[in-house]
């Protein structure tokens, strides 16, 4: 699985956003004429790079201006970090602050700070005071202690320390989890010459892969994944946390907008009524009273609500509190989705928080101390939300006691919480004791079946993988191994070769060009003219080379006796049986007996005997051969 994170601009208009992103990847992301004619971002743009460390890293530009905020919002919230940019000719602004509370209120788990525009700075003194200030902003908020990096995009100073402090930032994130309930937000839809619809955004909670059937959410409308691309590069797979771009059939660009979400059937619904934890911003200037009209932002969509204030009057600039917001059309979400409230006109942003229930049964009483007791659960995770979580956390499943002891519950309200998701399907039993998450369980397989196609792809006339390379691969310990093996068996995501000592992809077979066929036919023609005196393996090897030989002793064409000696198989077989007939009728043999029979030199027959004695067809008495258990049995 490969680590892909996104990051995000933010910061006040002309402070140098777009020209820094350019000048860091070569990419111009303002792709609009208007954009390039007024020299400002109006919406979204992208662009991306591959950090020192390996990281392919995607990034959203998002505009600066007030009047366009509201693009802005659709871009910043699937970001795993910020890049966030003041100019140190002109430092704090109001987009300033406005963005970092917009960062803040999404929890984006911190960034670095681009102090740009350096080289229009002649004054230590001054920039010393401009770091200072936007450390005082920063203070108390996600981006507080983020590193500050001063930096010219036209002449280049501090970029390569920028692109070093990106690379430190991001470096320790673990990657997004894969909880096998993908979920695109689109940010863009257009129609390409050739391909058709295209959506693009940032991919969450599960992979999305080449022939997937999808739903498009609200609506439900279905399509099937028809080419995945990130970062211009086309993909089988994308993996939580990339900027994806996918390839639609079944669908027209007229029937999709920007805040549809594309995910699993059957896994995300619409919603007009979501119980929400609500942060009021202390410079919102106006208490915000029941039944105020707001626009509220999720994902990328953007939608006009009602504000329903649960236990409280009104709640004043500052405070937090419950809310039940009424959206005039669905929108897909689902918990623990962050938001944003703006109000519409003059447009202001006022707040945000975290979604606790995007499918709340009816509109709550305001002041019943029972339905806030039951937000504050939700808040909090129930039992089996939190048994999920652990579950999901972990690489290698859990048992009842491991869960017991890292959701710090009894034993008995673990297995409780347990036989919920098991019965809900949320969860899997594999083996004995081990129980995977959907997620983890998705993503165990993943990884062995994507090891297990680049095996194929390089080895495409073996059989299988060998067992215990591919679990040193995906890095589990044998006892657990087994158990996903065998689970993984039974559902069809691998199947086994060789009694289980190779594993493969259900789907592969092994398939040989009209080159390979006819290298292996003229082996097998020399095998055929010299039946009891083939070439070694060796010669074999140098005639069609080992990978060709090892396909045909798998495939049974061939069968070796010893590290020389082989044998076309159906000659083998009959050697076996006149050995037999042999033994059966004289009761013994010896090698120069056996030659003769043959007709072959004394390598051949000792070879043959040798591996008969080994497999216990035949019993060696001094230089005599009897009938072994086996060959009894036989």
């Amino acid at each position: 699985m490969s680590t892909t994170y996104v990051i995000g601009t933010a910061g006040h208009v002309d402070h140098g956003k777009s020209t820094l992103v350019e000048r860091l990847t070569g990419i111009d992301p303002d792709r609009l004429a208007e954009e390039k004619e007024r020299e400002m971002t109006i919406d979204l743009g992208f662009a991306w790079l591959t950090l020192p460390g390996g990281q392919p890293v995607g990034i959203v530009d998002v505009p600066g201006h007030r009047d366009f905020i509201e693009n802005m919002l659709a871009g910043v919230g699937g970001i795993d970090a910020a890049l966030f940019v003041v100019a140190a000719d002109e430092g704090v602004m109001p987009q300033t602050r406005e963005h970092l509370a917009i960062l803040d209120l999404l929890a984006v788990q911190g960034g670095v700070v681009a102090l740009t525009k350096v080289d229009l700075v002649e004054d230590d003194e001054w920039l010393e005071l401009v770091i200072a200030e936007v450390e005082e902003v920063m203070a108390g908020t996600v981006l507080g202690g983020a590193p500050i990096v001063p930096v010219s995009a036209r002449t280049g100073e501090g970029l390569e320390a920028l692109v070093a402090a990106l690379d430190e930032a991001l470096g320790q994130r673990p990657p997004r989890p894969d909880l096998g309930r993908p979920r695109l937000p689109i940010d863009r839809v257009f129609s390409m010459s050739g391909f058709g619809t295209v959506v693009t955004g940032t991919l969450v909670d599960g992979s999305i892969a080449v022939g997937d059937q999808v739903e498009i959410q609200p609506g439900g409308l279905k399509a099937r994944v028809r080419g995945v691309q990130s970062h211009k590069t086309t993909l089988e797979v994308a993996w939580p946390g990339s900027r994806v771009a996918l390839n639609l059939a079944g669908v027209d660009v007229a029937d999709l907008k920007r805040g549809e979400v594309v995910a699993a059937p059957g896994t995300l619904a619409g919603s007009t009524l979501i119980d929400v934890h609500f942060r009021h911003l202390p410079d919102a200037g106006r208490p915000l009273k029941h039944n105020a009209e707001v626009k509220c932002f999720v994902g990328a969509a953007e939608v006009v609500a009602h504000v329903r204030l649960l236990g409280v009057q009104q709640l004043a600039p500052g405070e937090s509190g419950w809310l039940q917001l009424r959206l005039s059309q669905p929108v897909a979400l689902d918990k623990g989705d962050r938001f944003i409230l703006r109000y519409p006109s003059p447009g202001q942003t006022i707040g945000g928080g975290e979604v606790v229930d995007a499918h709340p049964p009816h509109r709550w009483r305001r002041f019943k101390p029972d339905i806030i007791e039951r937000l504050e659960t939700l808040a909090a995770g129930t039992p089996d939300e939190l048994v999920e979580q652990a579950l999901d956390a972990s690489v290698a499943g859990l048992s009842v006691a491991e869960l017991a002891g890292q959701t710090s519950m009894s034993q008995d309200e673990a297995a409780q919480a347990l036989d919920v998701l098991l019965d809900e399907g949320r969860a899997l039993l594999v083996g004995d004791d081990r129980v995977f998450s959907r997620g983890a369980w998705g993503r165990v397989t993943t990884a062995m079946r994507q090891v297990l196609t680049t095996y194929h792809a390089d080895y495409p006339l073996r059989a299988g993988m060998p067992r215990e390379e591919l679990r040193s691969r995906i890095r589990l310990d044998a006892r657990v191994f087994t158990a996903v093996v065998d689970t993984a068996v039974r559902l069809g995501d691998v199947a086994i070769e060789g009694g289980g000592s190779w594993l493969r992809l259900p789907e592969h077979e092994i398939v040989l060009t009209g080159a390979q066929q006819a290298q292996a036919d003229a082996l097998l023609g020399t095998f055929a003219a010299n039946p009891t005196a083939p070439p070694s393996l060796k010669e074999a090897a140098a005639q069609v080379g080992d990978e060709m030989l090892q396909m045909l002793l798998t495939r049974g064409d061939l069968t070796a006796v010893s590290n020389d000696v082989v044998f076309e198989s159906g000659v083998y077989r009959e050697m076996v049986e006149v050995v037999r007939a042999h033994l059966a009728e004289h009761g013994s043999i010896t090698v120069a007996q056996a030659r003769d029979v043959f007709g072959t030199s004394r390598k051949y027959v000792l070879a043959l005997l040798e591996h008969l004695d080994q497999i216990g067809i035949t019993k060696r008495v001094g230089d005599e051969r009897v009938l072994g258990r086996a060959g009894q049995d036989g």
